[in-house]
């Protein structure tokens, strides 16, 4: 198969891309799921931008810079957040059905998150991936210049490198036909990576199963940089219970009035931050963390009851609807809760219109890091980062040349079997997320990351023997990408010497005067 532009990844990055294209490019879609199912269709909070006269420019700037704790680019952040109006404007063209507010200037609802100063998250009631997700769906399944290829995962780029050309670029990449068992090719003239973040190396994760780090590896593969992998966002606060798996409690609980409790009652973020419940992710989460470890607790509680029940039931009809399924009234009763991995501030490093170090190669959204989100993402910047720089990488592939085509291989499978132990994949998967959560997890300490590392490089060497050997799978090629993106985690853990924003480290507890990114070199 061959396209004008062939993106990895289905989620608000990817749909932007290609419907912004579309009109003048053959685009195929790729998707290792069904066309909703990644992380971006689970986002509950909003989207933020400056849409209030009482709000401004500076002060979005000013948030963000702040919860990335110095790290932070501030062009591409005046970049991002100058242009949000325009992008939440072109989503309600299309018809994004957020929620409505007769009594404000703007006819939306807009609510506060942790880390704001100002009210500027607009969103649809408490399932704003959902509804946005859906009204691109259904524009994408209707374009006749869109082809969607669902349950294809990417196994590699084809690049110049591997073809043995004297120009490294991308030509395209071999894709698993997961329904036909057999590996395809797909040439493109431009590729670009969608593929989201990699919250599926850690045990505990408010992502989707879909969320293995696939581009972040593909691309390192390929010879693409990558930097500030160590600084995973950690929710504070996912629910905990047995019959439900990565279920996200949003922000705007707690930008709504919710309390964060011990078993016993005891309100306790006001002794860590004078910004109580509202302090960015990472203060939130690491006060979990600590009155967990000292109290011994499976975890503590969300209270949002004290408020009307039918303020709660109209302000998150999601969560509320979910948590009476398991017995949990919220308007009575407080809510379970514990940290779990949400969110990969790192990636594959790019310019402000989504060039990767590969010629022909993008990548957008969680994926990429463009210095938007510094040591520590502010809540709700993470879908406007997708729409900005999904729209900035499509212009600037509208106005690229067209590339002269080449000729390239067919997947070759003559030298594997198929495998003889699929146990090895499953105990792996199992280690490599249990280690990585109790070792390179919110609190990290040298020796925890030096038994992380050491764990690595034996499952490396037993996934590359098994890759060389056998057949791909779906599992096989998952495990070899979150093996390779764990392994970015560390290395970028490894030489952070200090405490900053997501990065915690008991032997270098202080935050260094000198500022810079943890830049991985391949």
């Amino acid at each position: 198969m061959h396209f004008d532009v062939a993106i990895i990844g289905s989620g608000l990055a990817g749909m932007t891309l290609a419907l912004h294209l579309a009109d003048h490019r053959k685009v195929a879609l790729v998707t290792k799921k069904g066309l909703m199912d990644g992380s971006s269709n689970w986002a509950q909070g909003g989207i933020a931008a400056v849409l209030d006269t009482r709000d401004s420019i500076e002060a979005h700037i000013q948030d963000t810079l702040v919860a990335g704790a110095g790290l932070c680019d501030e062009t591409t952040t005046r970049f991002i957040v100058e242009n949000a109006k325009s992008a939440i404007e072109w989503l309600i063209r299309l018809g994004v059905p957020f929620t409505k507010d007769a009594q404000h200037e703007t006819g939306f609802h807009l609510t506060r998150e942790g880390g704001h100063s100002h009210r500027r998250i607009i969103h649809a009631a408490d399932a704003t991936g959902d509804a946005v997700i859906k009204t691109l769906a259904g524009k994408i399944r209707s374009h006749p210049n869109i082809t969607v290829l669902e349950e294809h995962i990417a196994v590699d780029l084809v690049t110049g490198r591997k073809l043995g050309l004297e120009e490294n670029a991308c030509h395209g990449v071999y894709v698993l036909d997961r329904k036909a068992d057999r590996v395809c090719l797909i040439s493109a003239d431009h590729t670009v990576l969608a593929t989201g973040g990699a919250g599926k190396v850690y045990l505990y994760t408010t992502n989707p199963d879909i969320a293995t780090g696939d581009g972040i590896a593909m691309g390192w593969r390929a010879g693409c940089r990558a930097a500030n992998m160590e600084f995973i966002q950690f929710h504070p606060t996912c629910l905990y219970h047995p019959h439900s798996k990565s279920f996200l409690i949003s922000e705007a609980v707690r930008g709504e009035g919710g309390i964060l409790r011990l078993p016993d009652g005891t309100r306790f973020m006001p002794e860590h931050d004078e910004r109580a419940e509202l302090a960015p992710r990472d203060i939130v989460a690491r006060a979990i963390d600590y009155e967990m470890k000292r109290h011994g607790l499976d975890c503590v509680f969300l209270d949002i009851s004290y408020k009307p029940a039918h303020f709660i039931q109209e302000h998150f009809p999601t969560i509320y609807s979910h948590c009476l399924s398991l017995g949990i009234d919220i308007t009575k009763q407080a809510i379970p809760v514990v940290p779990a991995a949400h969110y990969t501030c790192g990636g594959l490093m790019t310019d402000l219109k989504g060039r990767t170090d590969l010629p022909r190669l993008y990548a957008v959204g969680e994926v990429a890091c463009t210095g938007l989100h510094g040591a520590n993402r502010l809540a709700s910047n993470s879908l406007l980062e997708c729409m900005i720089l999904g729209k900035a990488a499509a212009d600037d592939i509208l106005h690229a040349p067209s590339p002269a085509r080449i000729a390239i291989p067919e997947w070759d499978e003559s030298r594997v079997t198929d495998p003889d132990e699929e146990v090895v994949i499953a105990h792996n998967w199992d280690e490599l997320r249990r280690f990585m959560w109790d070792y390179v997890g919110i609190v990290r300490t040298n020796k925890r990351l030096e038994r992380a590392q050491h764990r690595i490089k034996l499952l490396r060497d037993e996934i590359h023997e098994y890759y060389s050997n056998f057949r791909v799978s779906n599992d096989l090629i998952e495990l070899r990408n979150l093996v390779q993106t764990a392994e970015l985690i560390i290395q970028c853990a490894q030489q952070r010497h200090e405490s900053r924003g997501l990065h915690y480290s008991r032997d270098y507890p202080d935050t260094s005067p000198e500022v810079h990114n943890t830049v991985l070199i391949p």
